[in-house]
Formats: C-alpha cells, structure tokens, sequence
C-alpha cells in the first residue's frame, strides 16, 4: 500500500525502544525524516544510529536527549527537532512509563508522575508543535493511549484515570484542530512487549519468574498473546498516511481483542 508519506517530517517521543523505536524505524523505511526524544541520552543517541543505518543517506534522523514532562526541554527539542528535519508535518506522543498500583498504593508522587508523562506531555508537544503543522498547511498528531482509559483495571489505577483524560484530550483536539487540516487520532494498546514490562513484573508479581508472570498476563487476552510493536507501529503509520485522510478524532484498539467494551 502507498502511504504518499515519504519526505514527510515526523517527531516520535519515547523513541530510543519499544514502541517508539518501533513507530521511528517504520516511518524511515517510508522514508520519512524522524526526530526521535528520550530522558536517557545514550540510549537516544544509539537508537538514533540503528535508525541511519536503516534510513540511508537520503533520510534525515534527529536524535536527542529530551525529558517530555520538562516544558523547557519539550520547546527547545521541537525547534531544534524542526529546524534539523526543516519543518513538521507528523507528532506521535508515544512516551509513557508503567506506573502500576491500585489506590491504595499509589503515592501522590506516583499520580503526578504519570498524569506528567502521559497527558501533560501529549499537551505540551502537541502545543509546540502546533505552529509548525499550521505552516505546512495541515498534519497530524497520533496519540498512544490504553485500552484502560475505557476498559479501567484497579491494577493499573492509575493509568485507567489517565489515559481517560488523554482520550478525552484527543478527541477535543481533534474537534478543534480539524477546520485546519490537522487530524488527531488515538491508538490505544493493551499488553505489547516493551521494556516497561520489566517494570510492571518487578511492581506486581516479583515473586514470578518471567515466563510465569507473562503467561500469566497473557491468559488475559483473547488472542493469547502480548502484541509485538511492530504490530502497533503498523496502525500507527497508517493514521500517517493518505488513505487515513478522513480519519480524525478516532480511537483505535490495538490489543489483541482486550478492549471488550461496545
């Protein structure tokens, strides 16, 4: 399929593994330019040479150390992102970090975090790209979400409140934005393997080995099975392209049939 996206300027947050590197390295192969962010500048700057090495010569690939929850670093990494790439066209809020607990054994600190790293970040970027995605006369924003947001797990407390108020963030923007051609849509993702998973073994069940603790996670999906992020990143690249071009303010499960809302 022709996604029409190639020189096309992307910024992909949390992109130095998992999901994010995922969602960087298919955009180059549809020879989009990409500047990928992450709080780790080691881990940024080798995700950003795998990423040349698949982009070739004719592919920009921006890479830097940017923390999303940080206004500051958040402005200075999208005009420097902008300037290297010259312009942008595409956002992908895709940072997020596990944060599980049920209400009883979240700390305020544990709350502020995750509302900083999974709405405030979305809003942030979305603001500073803004101006840039009006210069080139439309784009888009796709935001990584969770099928908590409509399905909530006490276990994941709270990103179920979160990543309500980020689908809520998403479908508002969309509403806004549309009468200048910039579409926002989500993708929402239930159990895919990424490092944060180590996180969430280690937080819920670390009396499991890691094949018991996945297993065991696993039973609750329909399909039996967590989800690869190439997987995601698919979706993700589609809502990109032109044939998603009436596609705006919506949410799309990518979970392996855990979303058994209506």
């Amino acid at each position: 399929m022709e996604l029409g996206i190639a020189g096309r300027r992307a910024i992909v947050t949390g992109g130095s593994k998992g999901l994010g590197y995922a969602i960087a390295e298919e955009l180059v192969r549809e020879a989009v330019h990409v500047a990928i962010c992450s709080r780790s500048d080691e881990e940024v700057r080798e995700a950003g040479e795998r990423l040349r090495a698949v982009a070739g010569d004719d592919v920009t690939v921006y890479a830097a150390r940017a923390d999303v929850t940080r206004a500051d670093d958040v402005r200075a990494f999208v005009a420097a992102a902008a300037e290297a790439l010259g312009g942008i066209d595409f956002l992908v809020n895709n940072a997020g970090r596990a944060r599980p607990g049920t209400f009883a054994t979240l700390t305020d600190e544990d709350w502020e975090a995750d509302l900083g790293v999974k709405l405030f970040s979305s809003i942030r970027m979305s603001r500073e790209v803004l101006p840039h995605l009006r210069a080139a006369g439309g784009g888009r924003i796709v935001n990584i979400g969770a099928i908590q947001a409509r399905a909530p797990d006490p276990a994941f407390f709270a990103t179920s409140v979160n990543r309500a108020a980020s689908a809520s963030f998403t479908k508002t923007l969309a509403l806004e934005l549309a009468p200048e051609n910039i579409l926002v849509n989500a993708v929402n993702i239930g159990f895919v393997v990424t490092p944060q998973w180590e996180n969430i073994h280690r937080r819920r069940a670390p009396e499991l080995s890691a094949d018991e603790f996945f297993a065991r996670m696993s039973s609750d999906v329909p399909l039996g099975r967590f989800g690869e992020p190439e997987e995601v990143a698919g979706v993700v690249v589609f809502l990109l392209g032109a044939r998603a071009s009436y596609v705006t303010g919506a949410s799309i499960d990518v979970a392996g049939g855990m979303g058994r809302y209506v």
